[in-house]
């Protein structure tokens, strides 16, 4: 009837496998659950900054253009994330929607919503 559950040993040296639960995000911090990496932080900026300046002249047809450079800054992102943040996919995927939705607005980003994302990831990057 009842079986006795035990718990997974990990020898010492080797990781423990990556988990959603959310007791995983809570482990891992403020900085990596919101933070972005500052190179991604910056090129979402940018690139940005180029969208709209180009789009600005368009007379509301910005989208044709913004959609696609969303699509690849979200790829961008994505990858960006997972290699040199140490996001699992799951995070790293949403925070790439996020910044390719944005993006894909044909309107100016904001500073404040990806500037601050980036400096927590620079802190975080500095602590490990």
């Amino acid at each position: 009837m009842g079986k006795d559950i035990k718990p997974e040993v990990i020898p010492p040296g080797r990781s423990y496998p990556a988990t959603s639960s959310p007791e995983h995000h809570v482990a891992h911090g403020f900085s990596q659950t919101f933070g972005l990496h500052p190179a991604a932080a910056l090129l979402t900026v940018v690139v940005n900054t180029m969208v709209f300046a180009s789009g600005f002249g368009t007379m509301g047809v910005g989208w044709l253009t913004s959609i696609p450079v969303g699509f690849v800054l979200g790829i961008i992102v994505f990858m960006t994330q997972k290699k040199w943040y140490g996001d699992d996919n799951e995070s790293a995927f949403i925070k790439a929607l996020i910044v390719a939705f944005l993006t894909a607005i044909p309107t100016s980003l904001p500073g404040y919503l990806t500037i601050p994302s980036g400096i927590l990831g620079f802190f975080n990057r500095r602590k490990n």
